[in-house]
């Protein structure tokens, strides 16, 4: 099943899509957002849910918000993918495998939606492209083992984790770079855990302007959506809502030679096998 969030006539809503029409589920499961019903009871019944609802709106009557629109925590990988390690050390950045998944934490306002502008800040020229699988948790935990981590997940869905590189190297810490409004885009949609057996190995492309510039799969992550759930877990107590983005494979802007960066004008989509395709246009900060 495919779950979205979404703004129709001013209001906040959420539903289930079913090719191009919106079933609205909100009223029916006294939920007030998508967050709330992954971690109610009522997401066990999804199905019949959506089976016995009546209230639908056409998907291009509505504008898409990012999936979780005010998640808890967005907690994000750094360098999970091994050929993105080597490129990042080829371009002369000297970092060191670590023995636990490196992470850093993103904020819901760095967040736009499937369709919505990627913001390039007025600071910076230096936009670059990350796609992402994100994972959505729908059952709280603390200290999950790895081999129950996937009894937490609630669904997947695509991340642009998109960079301001200059920002990023301030510090040994990255996320100045990392949480710029306006550059984290999140959709469009989530597919239910059910849909996709866990750990597969799935399809990964980042297209700028139609030209593929990451070609991938997350069966080449370092540390496993079990291992990054476990591992966060101990950390902090897990809610639903909550979004781990997975790393980007290689491929980014910084890492070429000459370094490539997204412009205004520019449009980037991130496709995953069995999610879809997140698309968004660049703006320049107004």
């Amino acid at each position: 099943m495919k779950l979205v969030s979404y703004l129709h006539d001013g209001r906040e809503g959420w539903g289930a899509v079913q090719g191009d029409r919106i079933t609205a589920l909100a009223e029916r499961t006294g939920c007030a957002d998508l967050a709330s019903f992954l971690g109610s009871a009522e997401f066990g019944r999804r199905d019949q849910l959506v089976a016995d609802a009546r209230d639908q709106l056409a998907l291009a009557d509505v504008q898409l918000l990012p999936v979780i629109p005010r998640p808890e925590k967005i907690v994000c990988a750094v360098r999970n993918y091994m050929d993105h390690h080597q490129e990042v050390l080829a371009a002369g950045m000297q970092r060191e495998l670590s023995a636990e998944p490196p992470i850093f934490l993103r904020v819901w306002r760095s967040q736009v939606a499937h369709g919505q502008a990627i913001i390039r800040p007025r600071v910076s020229e230096s936009l670059d492209w990350e796609g992402e699988l994100a994972v959505v948790i729908g059952k709280a935990g603390r200290d999950i083992p790895e081999d129950r981590a996937y009894e937490h997940v609630a669904g997947y869905s695509i991340y642009n984790d998109a960079s301001v590189r200059e920002w990023q190297f301030h510090a040994k810490q990255i996320a100045s770079g990392k949480n710029f409004e306006g550059t984290g885009a999140f959709g469009p949609w989530l597919v239910t855990a059910d849909e996709i057996e866990p750990g597969q190995p799935l399809k990964l492309a980042t297209r700028l302007n139609g030209e593929v510039v990451q070609d991938s799969h997350t069966g080449h992550m370092i540390f496993s959506t079990a291992r990054l759930i476990a591992y966060a877990s101990t950390i902090f107590t897990l809610v639903p809502g909550d979004v781990i983005v997975t790393g980007t494979p290689a491929g980014v802007g910084w890492s070429r030679k000459p370094p490539r960066f997204m412009k205004p004008g520019d449009v980037v989509e991130v496709e995953i096998e069995r999610i879809g395709i997140l698309r968004n246009p660049i703006e320049a900060q107004g």
